[in-house]
């Protein structure tokens, strides 16, 4: 899944800013709160490859498990170039296997029986030269005949020492450039299918959190370009309360404390205080006397301690410094 920036709503307007002023009277309402509303930062899910939408696992209102799959795009051609990394690498492990190993037992069986023949041969070649020589001796054969028994067994000792060698080079595995070369091209192939699956897998996407589906922005079928949403999340742990705050109140306020969230018809609200804007929302054009200090507003964000069913983004609240809220239900 690809990193997916949250929404926010921008800072309000003047004209918004006025109107809560106007609410609270430039300072805290004589019950000690403070004028706001929900806020919500939402999950846009989508994928980093484009697609036609193949399936849409979930629809507006559901609410999904971590993990859960959302949706999934079209991939006959990912799964194809899966599957031939997968047979590359296949081959590529073969033939490291076949160069670290020894010769197959058939190739050195033969190898060893070629040297077996010769070294009977070479017998045979002894055993005439020693004949030859015996009957050189006795001036019964030519000086010819023994030149050629002698080089006849040197013959035979030379082929003898030919298969010995070979026997023992089939034995030997492969020379060690080659085996270092086919052991880097196995670890290609599989760097390949690793990207291979990469790809098959942003082809479904899951659920980052446990959320509720506020909205399905594509339909099956529907082409997706690369990197759009295609579902929009919203985590309960990903709702939150902006209120605005007069600057004769915000000395008393600091980022971790306490406050309580009233609703219209609600059960008080166990938040706490996350951030505090460094500037002010509003400041009139004129000098900063203590009437004139009430109408600076500064925005303040505060996060229900616990899931609460009943906080929907832009509803408006009212909030309170301090503790006191019932339990979050």
């Amino acid at each position: 899944m690809i990193p997916l920036p949250r929404s926010l709503r921008p800072f309000p307007s003047l004209a918004v800013i006025l109107l809560f002023l106007a609410v609270v009277g430039c300072s805290p309402a004589p019950s000690g709160r403070f004028a706001g509303y929900v806020e919500a930062e939402y999950v846009r899910v989508g994928g980093p490859l484009a697609g036609a939408l193949a399936r849409l696992d979930v629809a507006r209102g559901d609410t999904v498990a971590v993990g859960s799959p959302l949706f999934a795009l079209e991939s006959a051609q990912e799964a194809a170039a899966r599957a031939e990394a997968e047979s590359r690498l296949v081959r590529a492990r073969a033939e490291l296997a076949d160069l670290e190993k020894a010769g197959r037992p058939a190739e050195v069986a033969a190898a060893r029986a070629q040297l077996d023949q010769a070294k009977a041969v070479l017998v045979e070649a002894e055993n005439d030269l020693e004949r030859t020589q015996r009957l050189f001796a006795t001036n019964v054969a030519p000086a010819s005949q023994l030149e050629t028994a002698t080089a006849t067994r040197d013959a035979r000792r030379a082929r003898v020492a030919e298969l010995e060698a070979q026997l023992e080079l089939i034995r030997m595995p492969a020379r060690a450039d080659r085996v270092r070369a086919a052991r880097a091209g196995a670890k290609a192939a599989a760097d390949v299918l690793d990207q291979a699956q990469w790809r098959l897998d942003q082809k479904t996407q899951r659920a980052p959190a446990a959320a509720r589906v506020v909205d399905t922005l594509f339909e099956p079928g529907e082409w997706v370009p690369a990197g759009a949403p295609v579902v929009t999340l919203l985590p309960p742990a990903n709702v939150k309360v902006r209120f605005f705050v007069p600057e004769p109140a915000l000395a008393g306020l600091h980022v971790g404390d306490p406050v309580t969230i009233h609703l219209d018809g609600g059960d008080p609200v166990a938040a706490a205080v996350t951030f505090i804007a460094p500037d002010a929302e509003f400041t009139p054009p004129v000098l900063y006397t203590r009437e004139n200090r009430a109408m600076l507003v500064f925005l303040v964000e505060a996060r229900p301690n616990a899931f609460v069913a009943g906080l929907h983004p832009g509803l408006p609240v009212e909030v309170a410094p301090g503790a006191g809220a019932h339990a979050a239900r």
